[in-house]
């Protein structure tokens, strides 16, 4: 390679500018690959692909919609896969493949890439692109150029001039000899009349394939395998100019190479490309589809999916190495910080805290380890900051590392050890905070922390719908008044019951959008529709809508003795100043379980109704209860809520015997948690209440 570096140099002078920069691309891309071979990679793939599955199993589960990935990382061959084999649509993606397969008929004398063709007034195409926005009909660009825009800028009328030269079906046969045939494309782009498979185009749209095969087709490209190696370095100099990024890169080390290619339409966001880490290059494919979140905001549900999954690759493949290094110089360490010594704080936290918090020894201060230290903070007496200070330092004392936990653990009664468990008490639970009792009587049998205020996701909406049906009660009309969507309403992010802007449905039909999908729009929509009926109540200078509801929310806070919850908001989004405890939050599920449409709602696994649009088009939605302990007999209710900073809270129903109770879990530590928390509670309390 530095002959050749050596050699080319000596002929720059004589070569155009463009030609020089052609050499540099091609330069850079080829010492790219041949680092793998003189990589040193020590990826244990046993252990990658069990971290692989511990951190992405529970974002899955998350996301409402259809999840398709594969990662593989190229040199270890550690793999995750998550149904790889389901085959799914593209959108845009599939103009991936329709490249490779460009570049194959050119190697095979098929197609000439210089050739240059006519862009004309009836080639324009919606959606994405530069062509149709940008250019006037008429003008000409080579075939080579029609694939850098379809690539690094995903334009639909330079897809269409592409395929128009190489065929729907001959792109369709080569990936079938590629050993892809679940990878294909159906018609030109938003050329619904040049459909060669009309029942798949309804099926699938503009194409479809399995995560498998893309990733597959992604590392024959990174390994040169495909076509040849110079057409490789092209493609992939296509790919790394992809003008999307951000949908795999968002949350990765600044300046991180990646080659790309997405797709979008309203239900299906996908992403496909190679992560060129420290480590070696990652593939990955993200498809998903049915999601619940369609808006084209940065942060709609599918795009997080995407990006999170890409870090989380990306973390496993490439520890930190600050991991080894010494501790902070001001020994501050607050959310964000990583490193041993966060390690040893989490493992102190778990031995000086009681009940242990059960913080995951990681390395990285998150929300869990947070919230353990203000837990340990007030515990102490001392300044509750979140953040390990002089003070908190000595509080905790000697900090507990590794070796410590190992000698605890082989020197026996020589070690001062935390007492066995009692057979008699409450369960063990993963939770910062709970409350359990009659849900007819209100009288709380047990709680842990119960006062304490704390983030609560969510189960805000408990009280947005106990407001609206607590007035209901008198006047059942309101139940029948249409709410139409503002355009605040459908931008505010999170979970979502994907009613859009000038769209209308029913009080009644929004409040199970509210409490089932846990939709924060249709929140904001109801406060924004009610907030103007308590106007004579505010007692300030005119607010907006939405802040005349918040300030009904507290006025009913305060008139069920919940002294500990502040609302800033009617859907439970993070504010510093938004908090309620467990034992508030069982007050209002008692209250708000007396209404009878109170509990018709929360008891409902799922709902559809009609939602009317502006010009009077209607269309079906439906809903599902985001509660999983409807699943099992016993359980009728409330409401669930999950934010980084809350973690994940569940304020249930469950009834046996004729008595019916009220459980509520603040602050597990994982969506599955809140549930076994909530069913180890009522079984306690049930054993309780059968001995009394």
């Amino acid at each position: 390679m530095t002959e050749w570096c050596r050699c080319l140099g000596a002929s720059l002078p004589q070569c155009s500018r463009a030609t020089v920069r052609r050499w540099i691309v091609i330069l850079v891309v080829a010492t790219t690959w041949a680092a793998p071979d003189r990589r040193a990679v020590a990826i244990d793939k046993a252990r990658a692909e069990a971290e692989l599955a511990d951190a992405l199993d529970e974002l899955i589960g998350e996301h409402r919609g259809q999840v398709s990935i594969l990662i593989r990382h190229l040199d270890s061959g550690a793999e995750f896969a998550y149904r790889a084999d389901e085959v799914m649509p593209t959108a845009s993606l599939i103009k991936l493949p329709v490249m490779v397969v460009a570049h194959q008929r050119a190697a095979d004398g098929q197609l000439d890439l210089k050739k240059r063709v006519t862009f004309r007034e009836d080639d324009r195409a919606p959606g994405s692109g530069l062509l149709t926005k940008h250019f006037t009909p008429g003008v000409e660009l080579s075939l080579r150029d029609c694939l850098r825009l379809t690539i690094a800028y995903s334009d639909n009328a330079a897809t269409n001039l592409l395929l128009r030269e190489i065929g729907l079906n001959a792109v369709n046969d080569q990936l079938a000899k590629w050993g892809c045939p679940q990878t294909r494309i159906h018609a030109l782009v938003y050329r619904p009349d040049s459909t060669i498979s009309p029942a798949d185009s309804q099926k699938w749209g503009l194409g479809k394939t399995t995560a498998r095969e893309t990733a597959d087709l992604l590392q024959r490209l990174e390994r040169g395998s495909l076509v040849n190696p110079e057409a490789c370095r092209d493609m992939l100099d296509h790919l790394l100019a992809s003008d999307d990024r951000k949908r795999l890169g968002e949350l990765l080390p600044e300046g991180t190479r990646i080659a790309l290619k997405t797709g979008a339409v309203t239900a299906a966001r996908t992403a496909a490309g190679i992560l060129y880490s420290p480590q070696g290059p990652i593939v990955i494919c993200v498809l998903t589809a049915e999601n619940k979140d369609r808006r084209w905001s940065d942060d709609n549900a599918s795009y997080r999916l995407t990006a999170e999954a890409a870090r989380v690759a990306w973390n496993v493949f490439n520890p930190d190495p600050h991991r080894t290094s010494a501790a902070p110089a001001d020994g501050l360490l607050s959310l964000g910080s990583q490193g041993l010594l966060v390690e040893d704080l989490q493992r102190t936290l778990n031995v000086r805290l009681n009940p242990p918090p059960q913080v995951t020894v990681d390395g990285d201060f998150g929300a869990q380890t947070r919230q353990a230290l203000l837990a340990f903070q007030k515990q102490a007496g001392i300044a509750e900051s979140g953040a390990t200070d002089e003070a908190t330092w000595q509080a905790l004392g000697p900090l507990v590392g590794p070796t410590n936990t190992e000698k605890e653990a082989s020197a026996g009664s020589e070690i001062s050890r935390q007492p066995a468990d009692a057979l008699d008490g409450p369960p063990i639970v993963s939770c910062r905070s709970w409350a359990v009792g009659d849900a007819r009587s209100g009288m709380l049998f047990a709680g842990h922390d119960a006062e304490t205020p704390r983030d609560f996701a969510s189960t805000t909406k408990i009280m947005t719908a106990y407001v609206i049906l607590k007035r209901a009660a008198v006047d059942p009309s309101i139940l029948n008044q249409p709410v139409t969507f503002s355009t605040a309403a459908d931008d505010t992010p999170g979970s979502t019951a994907g009613v859009r802007a000038g769209e209308q449905c029913s009080v009644k039909d929004l409040l199970f959008g509210l409490m089932l999908p846990s939709g924060n729009d249709a929140a904001v929509a109801l406060a924004e529709h009610f907030g103007p009926k308590f106007s004579e109540a505010a007692q300030s200078a005119p607010v907006g809508n939405l802040e005349l509801f918040v300030a009904e929310m507290n006025r009913t806070a305060a008139r069920l003795e919940m002294s500990q919850t502040k609302y800033l908001n009617p859907h439970g989004l993070t504010h510093a100043e938004h908090r309620s405890s467990a034992r508030d939050q069982f007050r209002l599920a008692v209250a708000a379980l007396q209404l009878p449409s109170f509990r018709e709602i929360v008891s409902v696994r799922r709902h559809g109704c009609q939602i009317l649009g502006p010009g009077g088009y209607r269309r079906e939605v439906e809903w599902t209860n985001t509660n999983r302990l409807l699943h099992q007999e016993g359980f009728s209710g409330v409401k669930t809520g999950t934010t980084s900073a809350a973690g994940a809270c569940l304020v249930s129903l469950g009834s046996r015997d004729g008595q019916e109770a009220v459980a509520v879990v603040l602050g597990a530590t994982s969506s599955e948690a809140r549930y076994i928390d909530s069913r180890n509670l009522f079984r306690w309390y049930w054993q309780c209440r059968s001995v009394k």
